[in-house]
């Protein structure tokens, strides 16, 4: 008992005595600022940028009324952690959904996963993919070089060419043979060839897999209402509109852009890691051309408002085609009623349509809304008079959507990570640690939790791993 009593005043000294400043109170940061506050720690200082908090997962509502997510957020976990810090924070005040997403297919609607459900494609293309299943069945070849090639591997010429490498193509913006396939993990739904036979003989839909396929949403706000809830936790320590511009890691300083500054002994940082690498000074040219080495692509958000009801009963829905530009169409109104003007479903409906853009996939920003009122139209979301009836037409450029695996990705990270953590540095979170496969609110929460728990109490980091 004494011995446990001197360790837990030591440990007391030493987190009161060290200066923790946050880069970014986006789920990852305020995670860590979170943790620092149930720990008792006190000296340590979140610096936002932004006037609101939640970065990728913020929320806004329009002048109609209508609430907007940035891009498609639903509340699902892997840690009993989050899933009580989500109880704390709501307090009961979400919604409980199941799953029920659709993949538009030459005019027909497939339910997901697309590859346990191919009875609703034509005859034709159901052979074609059970061809190429057959096929990479019998010739397994795992010795795949890229992404493009493990995608062709896996599903065979008739489901890639159908679906998988349209979509990607469309969600990822970057050639998928400049990709790593390592990180796919649960993100991808591999095929049980015998599973695929038997739904298309049996005429069964098969729609429970991943661990999404039950999800929470919360009751007001958006996704950005729950970190709101999170801010009210650490907003003794919350600074925003304080954009941090360059970072002296050998005077330990963050400089503003309001012309401040913040000494600190450890710093978490969570804006993208890129932007991190050619903050610092005095700057250092080998693990600046590593950074650069770091590929990303960006995002439109487009949200359009209606008045009038929608009976579809679909959460969100995938479009590989080239009828649309976007990859991703959420009903956002499904979600919460209060996505909509006064919570009335019976006058409203939203839809919240995502497009990925990048220099290999140019997509022009002046006309998007347009583009994307007229992809709803071509894959039957709406019908043209429907436009007539449009009240809110939401728009958010996002620069950074997605961290590229790209195949040089974890040689950069291996260089870069280590480089900064000798300095005192945690580069954690989507971007800040530039892993998409623990990317999910999920783990970004936790990266910002579990770092916290490794400075403060030796305990060993599980979600961010090299």
């Amino acid at each position: 008992m004494i011995q446990e009593s001197l360790f837990a005043g030591f440990l007391e000294i030493a987190m009161d005595s060290r200066r923790i400043v946050i880069i970014g109170a986006g789920p990852t940061g305020l995670g860590a600022a979170y943790r620092l506050n149930e720990l008792g720690q006190q000296n340590w200082v979140l610096l936002e940028k932004n006037d609101y908090v939640g970065g990728l997962s913020a929320s806004f509502v329009d002048d109609a009324g209508f609430t907007w997510d940035v891009g498609g957020h639903v509340l699902f976990s892997h840690y009993n952690y989050f899933d009580d810090l989500l109880e704390k924070l709501l307090d009961g005040a979400y919604y409980e959904h199941e799953r029920e997403s659709w993949i538009r297919i030459g005019g027909r609607w497939v339910p997901y996963p697309f590859q346990n459900n191919l009875r609703h494609l034509g005859a034709r293309e159901i052979q074609e993919c059970i061809n190429g299943l057959r096929q990479v069945q019998q010739n397994i070849n795992n010795d795949s070089a890229n992404f493009e090639e493990w995608l062709l591997n896996t599903f065979g010429s008739g489901l890639n060419t159908l679906f998988m490498k349209p979509y990607n193509e469309k969600v990822w913006g970057y050639p998928l043979e400049r990709m790593d396939y390592k990180w796919i993990a649960e993100r991808i739904a591999v095929v049980d060839f015998d599973r695929v036979v038997r739904n298309i003989k049996e005429k069964k839909d098969d729609i429970s897999w991943g661990p999404n396929n039950t999800f929470r949403f919360p009751r007001k706000g958006g996704t950005g209402g729950l970190f709101k809830q999170f801010a009210s936790h650490v907003d003794r320590g919350l600074r925003q509109k304080a954009e941090a511009t360059r970072v002296d890691y050998k005077n330990r300083k963050v400089f503003l852009a309001d012309g401040g500054e913040e000494a600190y002994d450890v710093l978490i940082n969570t804006m993208p890691l890129d932007l991190l690498i050619n903050a610092l000074t005095p700057e250092d040219s080998h693990i600046v051309g590593q950074a650069e080495r770091l590929a990303h692509v960006s995002g439109f958000i487009v949200g359009l408002g209606f008045a009038r009801k929608n009976e579809s009963t679909k959460c969100w829905m995938y479009f590989p085609g080239g009828n649309s530009p976007f990859y991703r169409v959420t009903n956002f109104y499904r979600y919460s009623p209060f996505n909509v003007p006064q919570g009335d479903t019976e006058k409203y409906f939203s839809l919240m349509c995502e497009t990925t853009y990048s220099e290999f996939r140019p997509i022009n920003k002046k006309i998007i809304v347009d583009e994307t009122i007229e992809g709803l139209i071509n894959s039957g979301l709406i019908d043209p008079s429907d436009k007539d009836l449009i009240i809110s037409r939401f728009f958010l450029d996002v620069p950074y959507t997605y961290p590229i695996p790209t195949l040089d990705r974890d040689e950069v990270l291996e260089t870069v990570i280590p480089f900064l953590e000798k300095n005192d540095i945690y580069s954690r979170g989507r971007f800040g640690f530039w892993k998409y496969e623990v990317g999910n609110m999920d783990h970004s929460v936790m990266q910002g939790v579990e770092v916290v728990d490794r400075l403060l109490l030796g305990k060993p980091e599980k979600t961010a791993m090299l």
